[in-house]
Formats: structure tokens, sequence, C-alpha cells
């Protein structure tokens, strides 16, 4: 976490190529609900695949051009959490995805929701990007398409199927452990914050 004085380097610049495609993803994201809704399932797949490959890229490219952002930092992981949000519920409402794995995944959701809302009332802004938190969302992006993929017949419905559950129950676990390892974080600098004199 940052300090809400420091920005640790990164800039303030908006018009940059990681942000603009973080902010594609976010447009994003109504297509995607309507394709999966409507079951037109190429469309969703391709958009999916976008998704993912943008959601590397745009931190491959800010971190090798030295173009990451105050606002990319904000972009990215709510584009991140929009995506897996309306993929899972237009899978659960498809039934291709049991609602348990939802709840699961919201869970979550809600518990990073107190971390930063401690963190936020101690002025931290900013949770510093965990390269767990990065692997689940890139299993998890990985584990959609593959058992969209896996709802249809014949035999790459059948490969997808047990492909993409390992790539779910991966992205679920790495999930949680990274809402731990913050949790773990904000502890420390809470109790660093209390042994350091006015």
């Amino acid at each position: 976490m940052t300090g809400a004085g420091s920005q640790g380097g990164v800039s303030t610049r908006v018009l940059t190529l990681p942000n603009v495609l973080s902010a594609l993803r976010l447009v994003g994201v109504p297509v995607f609900l309507w394709a999966i809704l409507s079951r037109h399932d190429a469309l969703a797949l391709v958009l999916l695949m976008v998704s993912g490959l943008t959601d590397w890229l745009d931190g491959k490219i800010a971190r090798a051009w030295g173009l990451e952002s105050r606002l990319g930092q904000l972009l990215d992981p709510v584009a991140d959490r929009l995506y897996i949000a309306s993929t899972l519920l237009g899978l659960a409402w498809r039934d291709i995805l049991p609602w348990w794995v939802v709840v699961v995944l919201f869970a979550r959701e809600a518990f990073m929701g107190v971390v930063v809302l401690v963190a936020k009332r101690h002025g931290w802004v900013g949770l510093p990007v965990h390269f767990a938190g990065k692997a689940a969302t890139f299993n998890l992006l990985y584990a959609f398409p593959l058992l969209l993929l896996a709802d249809g017949t014949g035999p790459v419905a059948r490969i997808a199927e047990p492909v993409g559950w390992g790539f779910a129950w991966w992205g679920i676990t790495l999930y949680w452990l990274a809402g731990v390892l913050y949790a773990m974080q904000l502890r420390r600098l809470l109790a660093h914050e209390r042994a350091v004199p006015a």
C-alpha cells in the first residue's frame, strides 16, 4: 500500500496505451453480458479471450515502457472485477457454472471491501498488485471461456471441461490467497503504525 500523499514514481498521465486497453475492457463488459445472456457464444468467447489478452498486455506494456499511472492502477482491477463478476453471473444464469462458485468469489470481494475500507480509514490508498492476485485473474479468465466451450457437445467440449475446471479451482484458491495476503499486509502496517510514536 502507499501513503495517501505518495505516488511511488507512478505518473498521473491519463492517455496511455495501458489505460486505453483497460478502458476497452470496461467498454466490452456490457457487450459481453449481452452476448452471454442472448447465447451468442462465439462473440462471448472472443470477448473473453480479448479481455484476457489485454489484461496481460496492459501490465506488460506499462512496466516495460514506464507507463504505470495512478489511473491505470484504478482501471485495471476495476475492469478485471467487472469481467469476472459479469462472467460469473452470466455463466451461472446459463447453468454452466454452479451458484456456489459465484457465492465463494463474491464473498472474497466482500472480504476485500472490508480490507480496503480499513486501509482508507488509516490513510492508505492503492493496494499493490500481488502476483497471487494477477495469477488468480489469469486463471479465472482462462477458466471461463473453457467452461463456456464445455457447454457444447463433441470432443472439444469434453476436453475443455476438465481443463476449464482446473483453471477455475486454481483461480478460486489464488483469489482467496491474494485476499489473505492483502489482509496480512494491512495487519503489519497497522502494527507498525501503533509501534511508531505519534
